[in-house]
């Protein structure tokens, strides 16, 4: 059996478990989409949102990229934001890092990486802004784990910057914003920031139309 061979083979045992413990499950599951949280995680295949929270398919919107960075300039990224938002609803929003991520490894290196570059320069420019603090800690995996969390709290910063989270909380005082760095080595989240929607947003990146 070819790997690609397993995952189909593997599909058809996980489907068929589902409906023997639940016969309704698949039928429920294509009617609606009424998830309560988005996840913006890292692509990084160790790190699965319904695994690691112990959720079920339909419970999490989800979407993924290197180093789970909110740029704003990525137009996939604001696209799922603003369908999360406005048209399912979403009550959380949550940014998981991890530590042990290539993506912050990666960053901190001088390798050439091709066009990957472009898209870790901004967790370059963060460790410019944090550079006292982060080359004080003399061990490399301190280091690396203590950018990984700056990057995940910037990352919620970030958001507050979009008119989309502006907008709703302003006229649905929603959602909460949570910044959280999960274990590889042990499997646990570790929450790091949680912005409510009263949070102020700094002058400068708020919208005078909202």
């Amino acid at each position: 059996m070819t790997p690609f061979e397993k995952l189909l083979a593997n599909n058809k045992s996980w489907a068929k478990a589902r409906i023997d413990s639940d016969p309704e499950f698949f039928r429920s599951l294509a009617s609606q989409q009424s998830p309560e949280f988005l996840w913006i995680g890292c692509s990084d295949s160790r790190v699965s949102a319904n695994e690691v929270t112990g959720t079920q398919p339909g419970e999490i919107f989800v979407q993924r990229n290197v180093a789970n960075l909110v740029v704003a300039t990525d137009i996939n990224l604001l696209t799922v934001l603003e369908y999360a938002v406005r048209y399912l609803k979403v009550q959380h929003i949550i940014v998981c890092g991890h530590y042990g991520c290539g993506g912050i490894r990666a960053a901190m290196s001088n390798t050439n990486m091709g066009v990957i570059n472009r898209w870790l320069s901004h967790i370059k420019d963060l460790y410019l802004v944090h550079r006292v603090q982060l080359d004080a800690l003399t061990d490399e995996k301190t280091r690396l784990d203590r950018l990984c969390e700056l990057n995940v709290h910037q990352q919620v910063m970030n958001l507050t910057k979009t008119s989309i989270i502006q907008q709703t909380w302003k006229t649905e005082n929603r959602p909460h914003l949570h910044g959280w760095a999960y274990g590889l080595d042990d499997g646990i989240i570790k929450p790091l920031v949680h912005l409510t929607p009263d949070t102020i947003v700094e002058p400068i990146f708020t919208y005078s139309d909202i």
